[in-house]
């Protein structure tokens, strides 16, 4: 064994567990990070002093041709506070080979394999400072190997005698195993990868600008995908609601979204649409949908601006020419991918022969389904058929492990998830038909590993004509509906209905429903987990109450009412950025009020309108109340009722206008008997002056 140390930095990683089983596939989950240490007592000490990871690959995705040497590396991390001392790296070898999947994933996550182990190769490691890692690169000939013949065996790499120091001062013994396999083969099967592309805007409808500026930017995430799929045949499923996004801006769309489309449609690669926002096809059939679920005319949300007028035609005659209109696209138009092959569906696995009956009369009768092997049972290659129907089947183990090496941002966790795929291909057998291998939706992938997949597994000449163009092997499906998701959908389509009432309220009601529409879609988004369509489902329950709730009367304050009649203030909430045209009824409770029934209200977006309603007390003093109800201009009532409680003193009117003339009459005549004692007493005083 040649053995090379050097010393490399580490980015720091979630610890992983040995038992990840991914939800849909008994045997798809990650393969093993490094074994737990041998003792208990090393446990204790990883919780209160950090831990210390072995990681063993081989082959990188590629076999090991019978009677080549086995190539492979060993990283060992201390991600402790303290160094850790030299220990003992052993690489065993078990020459019992893995019988199947199954096998295969017994041994990877448990460390649980039939046989005996042999050493192979044995070599000191040199101490590792705190935050640091070694990395020992492993050639072991074939004297060491003998004969194997094609197969898969299991491979472990035993650390042992390596020390840190405790935090109560005593030594802590890593005793570490980490496990993978050695796949000798002399070819690799023919195999071709599918690799879906979406991007989730954080409101859930469409991305903006900003969001579109960063994904398209050099470190996007959207640019890293196609700078990994460059160069290679990956079979490319794209959300249309991405280009949807980039086009509706018009001139105001970022340049490198721009560029990004661009460069999109001229790759050489295939491509498919995956449904708008990736919305789950196996659901809708489920729950009867008669055909699939769309986003309605999103022309109302384009501004004309951003879209340059047509060039206007010289005209022949000096007459006044009615003002060019610019052409706006319609949604085909907004996402069409130049050369996409259309007519594909890749659902979620839960199909069932109905459905693909029902997909039929979706698409049309070429339609084809793209399925995991778990869900067929039959399966010879990827072109298959079933009930008459067009099948592409993915191999569902080894498209799970090439789902987590994608995600990998470490180089040896990403080689040994690649060695586990190019295990389950040679555990499946040869066979003359391709393989295809379906990545999991993500938009998370490390464009560095995603490229060392598409390496190793997509091979030249496998692209999607030719795929649908190999012979079909008759498979049966096996797969059970999923129910669980039918009720959330339906759910979600009763409010829909609510909301297109409600909607009334706008001069443009798409402006609320086109968006609605978006979100909907995307809840039923074929990449979510259980926990995170029920978290999307209901975050758009709570989001259609809080819509339907947007517009409403404010609670009125009680009113006195001092004179026979008066305006009577009522405030009109409206929480939606757009304005709202409604009518406010208004209903005494007693006839002694009289108020105007119906009243026309235009209210602005993201405020509150007065309104005076018009009131007249037709006789005395009492207490009435007042109700008011916002209604569409459809008659569709509007947000909660409001009730007004009004005091009446209609006669206090009569009362003070005679108090105020008696006032006036009394100091009229005051002011008169004052002038005349006045000028009595000014008459006097002059007859008694002379």
């Amino acid at each position: 064994m040649t053995v090379s140390l050097p010393r490399v930095g580490i980015r720091p990683r979630a610890h992983r567990l040995l038992s990840r089983v991914a939800a849909a596939l008994v045997i798809a989950s990650l393969l093993g990070g490094g074994a737990p240490p041998a003792h208990a007592e090393t446990e204790d000490a990883a919780e209160e002093t950090g831990s210390v990871e072995l990681t063993v690959s081989t082959g990188s995705g590629t076999p090991t041709a019978p009677g080549a040497p086995m190539v492979g590396r060993v990283v060992l991390e201390n991600r402790t506070d303290d160094t850790l001392t030299v220990g003992t790296l052993s690489v065993q070898l078990n020459r019992t080979g893995v019988a199947d999947a199954a096998a295969l994933e017994t041994w990877l996550e448990g460390g649980a394999a039939p046989g005996t182990f042999q050493t192979v190769a044995t070599q000191p490691l040199e101490t590792v400072e705190p935050g640091s890692s070694t990395t020992a690169d492993l050639v072991i000939d074939v004297a060491a190997l003998g004969e194997l013949p094609p197969g898969v065996y299991p491979v472990r790499a035993q650390l042992t005698g390596a020390t840190t120091e405790g935090d109560d001062g005593t030594p802590v013994t890593w005793n570490l195993t980490s496990t993978s396999v050695v796949v000798i083969a002399a070819s690799s099967p023919r195999t071709g990868v599918l690799v879906p592309i979406t991007a989730t805007p954080a409101d859930g409808a469409l991305l903006t600008a900003d969001e579109l500026s960063e994904l398209t930017a050099d470190d996007g995430a959207l640019t890293g995908q196609l700078d990994a799929i460059g160069g290679s045949t990956a079979i490319l499923a794209v959300d249309p609601a991405i280009p949807t996004a980039i086009r509706m801006l018009g001139t105001r769309a970022p340049a490198t979204a721009v560029d990004w489309l661009a460069r999109l449609e001229s790759l050489p690669n295939d491509v498919f649409a995956l449904q708008f926002g990736d919305a789950d096809a196996a659901v809708q059939a489920h729950s009867a949908q008669p055909a699939l679920l769309t986003p309605p005319d999103l022309s109302p949300l384009l501004d004309r601006s951003d879209f340059p007028q047509p060039t206007a035609q010289p005209s022949p005659s000096p007459s006044p020419t009615a003002t060019a209109v610019p052409d706006l696209p319609d949604n085909a138009e907004l996402a069409a991918i130049r050369g996409a092959t259309s007519g594909i569906l890749w659902p979620r696995g839960d199909v069932t022969a109905a459905d693909l009956a029902t997909f039929a009369g979706y698409v049309g009768e070429r339609v084809t389904t793209i399925l995991p092997s778990t869900s067929v049972d039959g399966a010879a290659g990827a072109r298959s058929a079933a009930g008459g129907h067009d099948v592409l089947v993915t191999d569902a183990a080894a498209s799970a492990r090439l789902s987590s090496a994608v995600e990998q941002q470490d180089a040896a966790e990403r080689d040994r998830e690649l060695t586990a795929v190019a295990a389950h291909l040679a555990l499946a057998g040869q066979t003359p038909a391709t393989v295809l291998l379906g990545l999991e939706r993500s938009e998370t992938r490390s464009p560095v590993a995603l490229r060392s997949a598409l390496s190793a597994f997509a091979a030249p000449g496998v692209s999607l004509t030719a795929v649908r163009g190999e012979p079909a092997s008759s498979v049966r499906l096996v797969a059970e509906a999923d129910t669980s998701r039918v009720e959330p959908l339906n759910a979600m389509l009763r409010d829909e209905q609510r909301l297109v009432s409600f909607a009334t309220v706008l001069e443009e009601p798409l402006m609320l429903l086109a968006p609605h529409r978006i979100r909907m879609l995307r809840a039923t988004g074929v990449g979510l987990a259980d926990a995170e369509f029920t978290e999307a489902t209901s975050g758009l329950a709570q989001r259609t109450a809080d819509t339907l709730d947007a517009v409403g009367v404010q609670q009125p304050k009680p009113v006195q009412l001092f004179t026979s009649a008066a305006p009577l203030p009522v405030w009109v909430r409206n929480d939606l950025p757009w304005p709202v045209t409604v009518s406010l009824s208004s209903e005494p409770s007693d006839p002694r009020l009289d108020i105007q029934p119906q009243t026309q209200v235009e209210a602005l977006g993201s405020s509150s309108t007065r309104v005076d309603v018009p009131i007249e007390a037709r006789v005395a003093s009492g207490e009435v109340k007042v109700t008011f109800q916002l209604h569409s201009p459809t008659g569709v009532p509007i947000g909660e009722q409001a009730v007004a409680d009004v005091t009446l003193r209609a006669d206090w009117e009569g009362i003070g206008l005679i108090i105020l003339g008696g006032l006036i009459s009394v100091l009229f005549v005051l002011g008169l008997v004052r002038t005349v004692l006045r000028r009595r007493r000014a008459a006097d005083a002059g007859d008694a002056a002379p």
